[in-house]
């Protein structure tokens, strides 16, 4: 098994999308560092984090010990954890049909789980005109999209099967229920799977690295918090 020497640098926050960085990191037992980098006061778009980050959004990482030896940087959620499992190999099948299994449900998080989520909070709760029709599509969305999860925990403890990065890439989002409008006794698979990740200690630890690190007061800063979910 692949190890690591030195720390690999992460450039991130406490949301959903940091929060799966976090996570893949702690389960690795690897060294790594974490940076914060204060959307408040725009450190987002300062030219050393757009090198590695050039979308301007958490999270990313650099690697000093990339392939071949030499340092890379990756950006995008999903990059980062695959990037991170097939490095270490864990957290990723080796089987190919399996590994289509985890790719699907991780795109899926990407491309609708977070994104749909992301809007539901945009308009629901920091948009400075209430619009119900927003407001109704995204939470109806985001209902359909839990059902979805649902549907296909119904038979297995994991989302693709074993414990995987897609389990990884979701869990910050799914246990904001609440605040999304939901009802998560309507999804009693996803509640069980929620509280089952929530007995690994590395999910614990992930989903609370920088909250107790000092920022700009992102609470009062409305501009702030629709960056926030809309990061990756």
């Amino acid at each position: 098994m692949t190890s690591q020497t030195k720390p690999i640098d992460a450039y991130s926050l406490p949301t959903p999308n940091g929060q799966k960085v976090h996570i893949m990191l702690e389960e690795l037992e690897v060294p790594w560092t974490y940076h914060r980098i204060d959307i408040g006061k725009g450190d987002q778009f300062k030219p050393d984090f757009l090198a590695i980050s050039p979308n301007n959004k958490i999270p990313a990482i650099v690697d000093p010990e990339g392939p071949g030896g030499t340092p890379i940087s990756i950006f995008e959620s999903g990059a980062i954890l695959k990037y991170l499992a097939t490095k270490f190999g864990k957290f990723y099948p080796a089987d190919p049909r399996q590994q289509v299994r985890v790719d699907e449900w991780v795109f899926w998080q990407a491309g609708g789980f977070g994104p749909m989520l992301g809007q539901n909070h945009h308009f629901a709760l920091y948009a400075p005109e209430k619009i119900p029709y927003a407001i109704k599509r995204y939470v109806d969305e985001t209902h359909r999209l839990y059902g979805v999860l649902n549907k296909q925990l119904e038979a297995q403890d994991y989302i693709a099967g074993d414990y995987s990065i897609a389990d990884i890439m979701s869990i910050g989002w799914a246990q904001g229920w609440e605040r999304q409008g939901q009802d998560i006794n309507d999804f009693p698979n996803v509640k069980a799977w929620i509280e089952r990740l929530g007995q690994r200690p590395a999910v614990v630890k992930g989903l609370q690295i920088g909250k107790d690190q000092p920022s700009s007061d992102l609470s009062q800063d409305k501009d702030a918090q629709k960056i926030l979910f809309n990061q990756r």
